[in-house]
Parts: C-alpha cells; structure tokens; sequence
C-alpha cells in the first residue's frame, strides 16, 4: 500500500531545519512529505494530508489583532496556508496544526488570536524551551486526549501568540495552568486538530509520536486528496 503524501507547511526563513524534524516523525509511522513553503513550486501529486507547522507570526489584520512591532511576519506564508486550508477543511482532509498552525486553522474557520499572551495572562510564567517542561491538561474523553493517554502532558513552549475567541465546530481539546489554549480539536472532521506545542521536537516521547501516527492513519483513509498546485501559487 502506497504510504500517504503529507504537505508540510514552513517558514522560508530557516524552515528546512523544522522541515527535516516533520519529515522525521512523519516517517516512523510510515508517511512521506512534501515542504510547502510559498513562492516554491507546489507538488504535483495530491496531499492525503497536511500540518501547518511553526514559524512566523501570522499577520494581525488577518483577525483583527493588534500589530506589534519587532516580530516577523510572512504574509505570502498567510496567503498560501489560508487557500490551503480553505481547500482541505471541506474535503476533510486530516490536518494537524502546530504552534502558529494551531493558530492558523483557527482564523482560516473565523476564530481570533491573543497577540501577545503575556499582556492577557500576566501572571504566565515567560517560558521558552525545547524541552518538555510546561504541563498541560488535557480534556478528559476529547480526541486528543484518546490519542496521547497522557494527562497531564508535558509539552514544550516556543509561542507568544494563541487562541482567544474560537472558530466554528473547534474546541478546546488543552490549556495550560495559567488558562492558555494549548490545543482545539473539531469532531466534524475525521482528523482536525492543533496544538500549541511542537510534537516533531518530541518524537522521542511515545504520546507525541501517537499523534502523528494518528494523522497518518486518518490520511491512509482520504477519498479525495488536494490537489495542491492548482490552488495556489
């Protein structure tokens, strides 16, 4: 059997490096990829499946947000992962969201962000680390919570951004111990959900690896793969 094709979404700025760890985890469990990065020529075979991945912030007047100075944004990035989404989210094809992913799939279903959160949960602890040390709750019987079996989990913290008002058919699926979403999930979906964390630096940790596993084996069941080329440029 064919292993499914996953589009993987980064920034241009450095993503090769993102892009290897995805390309990693996606293929422990038996998947290939494909980079998405905009102004590259798209794949012309179509994706079973897609993760919008980490990076840039995504840009305020896309929700309505307040623009801050200093942080990079991509809006050619933007561009291509909203045609993306608006493409993959009626065929329902799975999608799983890292970081700025999570966020992404968020605004593309109407949902607004928390530009920055430290101005919203002041009392957060400022964490920023690769390693698995902030602990998240998961929602008891939600679909994440099926597929990792950890709860709590610890996760590592790489955002300043994350998800204020929800986008319709998502919920919370996570939040950390100072109230931050850290996942949303739909049950309209066979596979759509996203979370604040970033699992391809975790690959050693088996909850992690159960997700993309869980991505994969709901891309092995798409009737009808994106075509990604004819969508964007």
């Amino acid at each position: 059997m064919t292993r499914p094709l996953i589009g993987v979404t980064t920034s241009r700025q450095g993503g090769w490096r993102s892009y290897l760890m995805h390309r990693l985890a996606l293929a422990r469990v038996g998947a290939r990829s494909v980079r998405l990065v905009p102004g590259e020529p798209l794949p012309g075979e179509p994706l079973q499946g897609l993760v919008i991945g980490g990076g840039d912030d995504i840009g305020a007047e896309i929700y309505g947000g307040k623009v801050l100075p200093d942080v990079r944004i991509d809006p050619d990035r933007d561009k291509m992962e909203l045609s993306l989404l608006r493409a993959a989210l009626p065929r329902q094809l799975p999608i799983l969201g890292i970081c700025r992913g999570s966020q992404m799939i968020n605004v593309a279903l109407g949902g607004t962000l928390h530009t920055d959160i430290y101005e919203v949960y002041v009392q957060a602890p400022k964490m920023r680390t690769v390693l698995p040390k902030k602990r998240v709750t998961i929602k008891a019987d939600s679909r994440l919570d099926r597929i990792l079996r950890c709860n709590p989990c610890l996760v590592n913290a790489l955002h300043h951004q994350s998800v204020d008002r929800l986008g319709e058919g998502l919920a919370i699926a996570a939040r950390d111990e100072s109230g931050i979403v850290q996942a949303i999930e739909s049950d309209r979906a066979p596979f759509l959900i996203g979370v604040q964390w970033h699992p391809e630096l975790l690959v050693w940790k088996k909850p992690q690896q159960r997700l993309f596993a869980a991505l994969v084996h709901a891309a092995g069941e798409v009737a009808s793969p994106l075509a990604a080329a004819a969508l964007v440029s």
